[in-house]
């Protein structure tokens, strides 16, 4: 366990990081679309406020599969002090998460 605490810390510093760039990128985006042309009210609404439901959805698909990651690796047989295993069966379940929340927004564009 003491091996895994610093990368769980790395890890989590990266996605902070990665969040925040992320955020300010959007907002200079944002900003410079409605600075650089004529934008009706429709368009700057949907500038200005993200759907929070599909926030949601994709917030809650993602901790779902992961959870059902960890759950999976509960169950399988496996050398703890040399295997990386666990680490695949998460990302792969995380994967997953994404991928379904991606095939459900392509779904809701079609129709």
């Amino acid at each position: 366990m003491k091996q895994l605490a610093p990368f769980i810390v790395m890890i989590a510093i990266l996605i902070v990081i990665a969040v925040i760039i992320i955020a300010l990128l959007n907002y200079r985006l944002k900003l410079r679309l409605i600075e650089s042309s004529n934008i009706d009210d429709r368009l700057l609404d949907s500038l200005t406020k993200p759907d929070a439901r599909l926030e949601a959805l994709k917030w809650g698909l993602i901790l779902f599969f992961g959870g059902l990651g960890l759950i999976i690796i509960e169950f399988l047989p496996f050398d703890s002090t040399a295997s990386s295993l666990p680490y695949g069966v998460e990302i792969v379940c995380l994967a997953a998460g994404f991928l379904s929340y991606y095939l459900l927004l392509q779904g809701k564009e079609r129709k």
